[in-house]
């Protein structure tokens, strides 16, 4: 990265004060964001700004703090959504089921739904305006992993683990997990723990059922740097901007 001396990186006539657009995100006060550009935290476009004045087009420009790619237009959305079970992972269903849309009917915005969980699957799953970063999320190429909860029916064997990431054999081909481990375990009920980096439909029931070890019930807690932690079933929340800046760094933006 290299500091550049002139004004005309950020001399944008009608643009916004960089540490406006760094407050706006999240970084902190506007005296705070002084205080990285000051340091040489943040650069536009690959080029450290170090001049408070600066001003910048956050529609067209790319903004990082320390590395990380911020959410400077204003304009975009990024939420965790805790999908219950008993809802389609689509903005619509022809079938009159309950849809996301029916789940987000306090948000006005046209939001895309990275990535789909079954009907019956609870869980994590990422809403967003941005469709370069929605459409990367969901793209095979980057491998984002995601980690799941699963009942299954027991007892487990000690080598199940090394079976899953060797490999199981499936119609549509092999599927191999990258993780797992029990987490509880309690007569026939365990709980498993489960993490890949691919989405094929139906993927952990289809490789747990083929195991042995069919799943009662399955939670999705986590995707990329996101995690569901205590979020309430259909209740959303935003991302931060942590969160946000890994999102960008997982699939290369």
């Amino acid at each position: 990265m290299t500091t550049r001396s002139r004004d005309s990186l950020a001399d944008i006539p009608d643009g916004v004060r960089l540490q406006k657009v760094l407050a706006a995100a999240g970084l902190g006060s506007r005296r705070h964001c002084e205080e990285l550009i000051g340091a040489g935290r943040v650069s536009v476009d690959g080029e450290t700004v170090r001049r408070f004045g600066a001003r910048v087009d956050p529609r067209h420009q790319i903004i990082r703090v320390d590395g990380s790619r911020i959410p400077a237009r204003e304009d975009l959305v990024y939420l965790a959504l805790n999908k219950p079970a008993g809802v389609v992972s689509a903005m619509s269903d022809d079938r009159g089921r309950r849809s996301l849309t029916d789940v987000l009917s306090d948000r006005s915005e046209r939001l895309f739904h990275v990535g789909r969980l079954d009907y019956e699957t609870e869980g994590l799953i990422l809403l967003t305006n941005d469709g370069e970063l929605a459409h990367r999320l969901a793209h095979p190429r980057y491998g984002v992993p995601k980690r799941y909860l699963a009942e299954v029916t027991g007892p487990v064997p000690r080598d199940l683990g090394r079976r899953l990431a060797v490999g199981i054999d499936l119609a549509d081909g092999t599927a191999r997990a990258d993780r797992f481990r029990v987490v509880d375990q309690a007569g026939p009920r365990v709980l498993v723990e489960i993490t890949l980096h691919e989405g094929r439909k139906h993927i952990v029931r289809r490789m747990l059922a083929e195991a042995g070890h069919p799943v009662q019930r399955l939670v999705r807690t986590q995707v990329g740097p996101v995690s569901l932690g205590s979020l309430r079933s259909g209740a959303t929340r935003a991302l931060t901007t942590a969160e946000i800046g890994k999102l960008y760094t997982a699939v290369g933006m």
